[in-house]
């Protein structure tokens, strides 16, 4: 018997989707689907991240297929967001005109764990069925290939319009660009502050990143040249800050805070994500242990109103994951991949509140001859 997508449609019709009282096929929540024999796939697309309805509708799409289409069939079923964009209006970004979002994950300081949370959050995001890429912007010291085990893959380049572009790398499903694919793993990155910036400005314009729902970048620790070209380089939707509860990381995230803030930048903050909250052994998940004091980025978040998007317990297999190049956000059943799946879920409700309350962010128009944005 020949299952056609007509028969499979009309089945999928009889399943209502219930916060909107329609059914799934009239509200186009399904998408990409494939026959192939008696298997059957397709992805259902839930109006927001979350929802709870998720499991329900699945286990209905499956039951009804059965019934109604044929009860040998092998139904693949997968579920994704539906995702609110932020266009890119820059006419100069030709090769970002496929972006719908494009996300600053910052520090105030180093060694909080802010490339760990890049690389986890983006193989989270992809997860879920979003495209996704992740540009490494820390010229001077660049971590991202390592956290994918790629460090000796080297990006080709693309005729496009007679103009050489650059392929990134593609790990997880994550579209992966650093500077470290161009140079030796034990070679410093000496340059002058024009330098690393004309280089992340080549990276973002001549890349072929695509169709993607997300664009990471993966900024150094501080506030400095590069996070000022990126904002009169790129309109950046939003910022998350990373930063661990101690102090003097919190210290420093405030001023993260004050630089997309500042009104010559004026960034949204979509979020704070606090990193090693608490300390706890694989063989005893249950406990918790605040080696660097309790709750300092949710209080800030209480204090400055910014949502707290997650808190990421310190395990041994976090730095595992990021040293062997397989991020612990591909096992879902970990702690703390469920952890990076939460957080990747406020993420993407946090974007969609920003995209459909605020206007796209404009590029950064910064006099040349000051010294910084004030």
């Amino acid at each position: 018997m020949e299952y056609t997508r007509e028969k499979v449609l009309e089945a999928l019709g009889k399943v209502r989707y219930p916060d909107k009282n329609m059914d799934i096929v009239s509200l186009n929540m399904v998408s990409d689907l494939k026959i192939e024999g008696k298997k059957i796939s397709f992805t259902i697309i839930f109006p927001n991240a979350n929802s709870p309805f998720e499991k329900s509708i699945v286990k209905a799409c499956e039951a009804t297929i059965k019934a109604l289409v044929g009860s040998d069939i092998e139904a693949n079923i997968k579920t994704a967001n539906k995702i609110a964009a932020a266009p890119i209006k820059s006419q100069e970004e030709e090769s970002l005109k496929g972006v719908k979002n494009i996300i600053a994950v910052a520090s105030g300081k180093g060694g909080v764990g802010k490339s760990t949370v890049a690389s986890n959050l983006a193989v989270s995001l992809a997860s879920k069925g979003a495209k996704v890429g992740l540009l490494d912007a820390d010229i001077y010291g660049p971590s991202i290939p390592k956290m994918f085990n790629v460090e000796g893959e080297r990006p080709y380049l693309k005729k496009v319009n007679g103009k050489d572009k650059i392929v990134p790398i593609e790990k997880y499903g994550v579209k992966i660009l650093s500077i470290a694919f161009f140079v030796r793993p034990e070679d410093a990155i000496i340059w002058r502050g024009s330098m690393a910036t004309s280089a992340l400005k080549q990276f973002i314009n001549d890349t072929i990143w695509g169709e993607l729902d997300y664009l990471l970048l993966d900024l150094p620790p501080g506030t400095g040249d590069i996070h000022l070209t990126m904002v009169q380089t790129i309109p950046v939707t939003g910022g998350v800050i990373v930063s661990t509860p101690q102090p003097v990381a919190v210290a420093d995230a405030i001023k993260g805070i004050s630089m997309f803030r500042n009104e010559t930048i004026n960034v949204p903050i979509l979020g704070l994500i606090e990193n090693m909250s608490w300390f706890t052994p694989e063989e005893l998940p249950d406990n918790k242990y605040y080696i660097f004091g309790k709750d300092g980025l949710k209080n800030l978040s209480e204090k400055e109103n910014i949502p707290l998007l997650g808190q990421i317990p310190l395990v041994q297999s976090i730095r595992e994951g990021g040293d062997n190049g397989n991020p612990i956000a591909l096992n879902n059943e970990s702690i703390t991949g469920k952890a990076f799946n939460d957080l990747a879920t406020k993420v993407i409700d946090a974007l969609n509140e920003r995209n459909e309350k605020l206007d796209p962010t404009k590029v950064v128009q910064i006099d040349p001859n000051a010294s910084c944005a004030t």
